[in-house]
């Protein structure tokens, strides 16, 4: 059976899961301006990612404590909870590596996973979490073609993820770098979609 035959993978579908969406800078919606966004999941009906540098006024300490679970493993104490989306922003989101067995995950990359399952705070509380993670209140979400229709309207740049960028780099400095990723700087860039 071949791609334009199967209709899950139409031969002009390019799956971006494990890649960033990073925001051009004339990006005119507040949710999204300025954004780096790590894609969970794409396929043709849809898309599913979590903003990796608006952090909220609230770190992993006040969140375990608000859910009932002491957060005994310090490492993550001061680590902030994300604005990961508009989407069910009343919802957790847990983005970590390794990915590890949880009952609600979707596994992206090579070791990376996203969970919304409580399971993976109680194993973080208990100090035999992941290594690296990212908590994140919400979602950002697309229907069928519409992520596609955002990025031919120059709206978005993608490129491959870098674990290191959602875990390591500091949260102001995440735009910046995605852009570096591209090996461009986003002050060049002009709003308008151009041919040379």
């Amino acid at each position: 059976m071949t791609a334009s035959q199967h209709p899950e993978h139409p031969e002009h579908f390019t799956d971006l899961s494990n890649h960033f969406l990073v925001a051009m800078p004339a990006m005119a919606d507040p949710n999204f301006s300025g954004t780096v966004i790590y894609l969970a999941e794409h396929s043709p009906k849809g898309a599913l990612g979590i903003v990796v540098n608006r952090p909220l006024e609230i770190d992993l300490a006040n969140l375990f404590e608000r859910i009932s679970l002491k957060l005994n493993d310090t490492r993550f104490a001061s680590q902030p909870v994300f604005a990961g989306g508009p989407v069910q922003n009343d919802r957790g989101f847990v983005l970590h590596s390794p990915a590890g067995s949880f009952s609600s995950s979707i596994h992206v990359g090579s070791d990376i996973a996203l969970t919304s399952s409580k399971d993976v705070l109680e194993a973080v509380a208990e100090g035999n979490g992941p290594r690296r993670l990212l908590m994140a209140l919400g979602y950002a979400g697309w229907g069928e073609g519409q992520l596609e229709e955002e990025i031919a309207a120059n709206a978005w740049l993608t490129v491959p993820a870098a674990a290191s960028l959602m875990f390591d780099v500091p949260v102001e400095e995440r735009f910046h770098h995605a852009f570096g990723l591209l090996g461009i700087h986003p002050m060049f860039l002009s709003p308008a979609a151009g041919h040379a």
